[in-house]
């Protein structure tokens, strides 16, 4: 057994490594960015792929990765985990239709609600105390099935036609255009200090430095890591202004 994820801001990634190590203590758990993780999948039979969903889809990240290395999933079984702020629809089904497509076999898919990563929007904003509930409620939903896991049922989360057309219909159809694709919207303000932090942090290699200031490119995955971890607050995506930098580490370690 394997945990793969792609984590922007620590959701995924606290979600992968505790149902993984509920399962098995000694497996191992890496990002999905780095460079030995296809030779780590080519030698496991069981991998547990999990990402953020963004407005009911995969992060490009993850979509071109799969395919990317497509005779890595032929007849590896695969389980589906997928994080969001508030709602899905198919959010694991969306990766199990394309690893099927491949050869996986996808044995389940488990959907998690996580406190809302996006620092630059108002939207799904929560308090600090409601967000620690949340995560608290998380913890005992991969509790839960990772016992029942163990006994050989595994969760069907996103995975039914009905998950398939609730997830098209209500965000991924009006919201397509914003996820096909790598994002060239990133948006550097005159805060930055040219501290490099973000350069570091980005997963697409996608920010540098120009002079003192950070420059964006166009393939930008939409994962907030810079916007949550940008010390000046210089760094915006979807809106004009940081309302809150959120990072997993802000309520799962209190």
């Amino acid at each position: 057994m394997i945990g793969v994820y792609f984590s922007g801001t620590g959701n995924t990634k606290h979600c992968t490594e505790k149902l993984v190590h509920l399962l098995d203590e000694t497996a191992q758990v890496i990002p999905i960015e780095v460079k030995e993780t296809a030779e780590e999948i080519a030698r496991q039979d069981f991998i547990i792929l999990a990402y953020p969903v963004q407005y009911s889809n995969v992060p490009v990240i993850v979509r071109n990765y799969i395919k990317n290395h497509a005779a890595l999933w032929k007849n590896k079984k695969v389980l589906c985990v997928a994080t969001m702020g508030l709602f899905s629809g198919d959010g694991a089904g969306c990766s199990a239709r394309l690893l099927k497509k491949y050869g996986a076999e996808v044995v389940g898919g488990l959907h998690i609600l996580m406190p809302d990563s996006i620092c630059d929007v108002k939207l799904l904003k929560r308090s600090p105390e409601k967000n620690r509930k949340i995560i608290r409620t998380a913890d005992r939903k991969i509790e839960i099935w990772a016992e029942k896991i163990r006994q050989g049922r595994y969760p069907k989360n996103g995975l039914h036609f009905y998950d398939q057309i609730a997830g098209l219909l209500c965000q991924r159809l009006w919201f397509y255009g914003k996820t096909k694709d790598y994002s060239d919207q990133i948006k550097v303000n005159g805060a930055c200090t040219g501290c490099g932090q973000c350069t570091r942090l980005c997963p697409m290699g996608n920010l540098s430095l120009k002079g003192s200031r950070a420059v964006s490119g166009n393939r930008c995955t939409m994962c907030y890591r810079c916007i949550s971890a940008c010390p000046a607050q210089a760094i915006t995506l979807l809106g004009d202004k940081v309302v809150e930098q959120c990072r997993y580490d802000k309520y799962g370690s209190q």
